[in-house]
């Protein structure tokens, strides 16, 4: 049977540099689901948001926001259309 999968995306707030490397180490262990990435610096409120474009099970999804929400000044929302 083949394995479903969702097209999502998943939207990062980092609210500390010092946090981005570990969020882009994360990233590019993931990056085989990943098929869009948009990241703007938000300089008047010292945040970087992030926006993946991701394709892949729920399960996967659901470990690449697991591990980013872990880091400590990043907040992480997913939404996915199941496809």
């Amino acid at each position: 049977m083949k394995e479903a999968r969702s097209v999502g995306v998943v939207a990062i707030i980092v609210k500390d540099r010092k946090s981005a490397t570990r969020v882009n180490e994360i990233t590019t262990e993931f990056g085989d689901v990943i098929i869009g990435r948009m990241g703007l610096p938000y300089h008047e409120r010292n945040l970087n948001i992030i926006t993946l474009m991701v394709d892949a099970s729920t399960d996967v999804i659901g470990s690449l926001t697991g591990k980013l929400g872990q880091i400590e000044n990043v907040t992480v929302k997913s939404t996915l259309a199941k496809i």
